[in-house]
């Protein structure tokens, strides 16, 4: 009877051993396929074909304790690697992916393992272009005009008074006086002093007095009303909050995490399949800003040899989380953080980030 009781424990545990093996061998392929976007300088894409950037060469960093093996699944789009991901099509991304609320919903993330900003880039603008379109700018016309009028009210209160008493100054006919007027009102304001007209009846002096000291403060305030309307006010200046962007021609990236903030403030903007499309746009004049990740942004200007036309703001929206990105639930997410966690305490890590700066 023990005999038989042996052989039964032997054949129970033998079935439990095999089934957890063949649990294991489901659990866990023999080969990882992560899915990847080109997304320079995080995934960029060398001439043999193969592929490199900083979240490649995390990667393989956080691998070098996993020993994973592991082939790479290429999606044109961000949209479709989102996808991806979330259909369990791959195992998982390495792509910058910003960590968003809409997101958690659909997948899972990893520790972050870059720190970035969404930024706005924008076209140069020509300081002298800016200062010769605000002269013909109703502010400056405005502040001009007050200060004629100003001018000319003064003028015509001294002709008033020195007309008939004074009249081989101010005298001559209506036309001329009142220009004589406006000769002396306009001297008098800018302390020329040339002497070729003064007031000699009281009622002009005393205007005169009251013009002096009157000028004084007028031409302080309207130079600094025409200051004011010549000052190049830059897209930079305008933008205080994403709110702001409502005055301008905004673009980005479909399905980024940019496109998720400015949808949630109600910012119109055209959806573009990549970064060089609203680079271009920018270019010629059909787009005023393009909003997205500011690492990304810089690199593809520069790549594209555009920092002559475009700029990136030195204010950005917001701060952005960059993770790895997995199927909901998935179990590689416990197995992956502790080596990433370690990756990025690590002195390589610290290298490549001075590296991609």
């Amino acid at each position: 009877m023990k005999y038989y009781l042996l052989l039964l424990s032997l054949f129970i545990t033998t079935i439990t051993n095999a089934k957890a093996v063949q649990d294991s061998t489901k659990s866990t392929p023999e080969v990882y396929k992560i899915g990847v976007q080109l997304t320079a300088p995080f995934i960029t894409e060398k001439p043999n074909g193969s592929l490199d950037g900083l979240s490649i060469k995390s990667w393989k960093l956080v691998n070098e304790n996993l020993d994973y093996k592991f082939e790479y699944k290429t999606y044109p789009s961000l949209a479709e690697l989102l996808n991806a991901v979330e259909d369990g099509e791959v195992d998982f991304s390495i792509n910058p992916i910003t960590v968003t609320d809409s997101r958690m919903k659909r997948m899972d993330f990893s520790q972050p393992y870059f720190i970035s900003h969404t930024g706005v880039a924008k076209k140069k603008e020509s300081q002298v272009f800016n200062i010769l379109k605000n002269l013909w700018s109703w502010e400056f016309i405005s502040a001009i005009l007050a200060l004629l009028g100003t001018i000319f009210i003064f003028g015509f209160l001294v002709w008033i008074f020195e007309r008939k008493k004074n009249a081989e100054e101010f005298g001559g006919g209506k036309g001329k006086g009142l220009m004589e007027g406006f000769w002396w009102s306009a001297v008098t304001m800018t302390t020329v002093g040339y002497g070729d007209k003064s007031p000699r009846t009281t009622g002009g002096r005393i205007i005169g007095l009251i013009w002096m000291f009157m000028a004084i403060i007028i031409i302080s305030s309207l130079t600094a009303s025409i200051a004011s309307s010549l000052t190049v006010k830059s897209i930079n200046d305008e933008i205080s909050g994403i709110s702001d962007l409502n005055r301008f021609k905004v673009g980005t990236v479909v399905s980024s995490s940019a496109a998720d903030l400015l949808d949630l403030y109600n910012v119109n903007s055209e959806k573009l399949t990549s970064v060089k499309e609203g680079i271009e746009l920018i270019k010629n004049d059909d787009l005023d800003l393009l909003v997205y990740d500011e690492p990304i942004l810089r690199y593809s200007i520069e790549q594209m040899d555009a920092g002559k036309d475009i700029e990136v703001l030195e204010q950005t929206l917001k701060k952005d989380y960059y993770s790895y990105a997995f199927p909901k639930n998935s179990d590689l997410v416990k197995i992956i953080n502790p080596a990433l966690v370690r990756m990025l305490k690590s002195m390589e890590w610290e290298n490549l980030i001075k590296e991609y700066k």
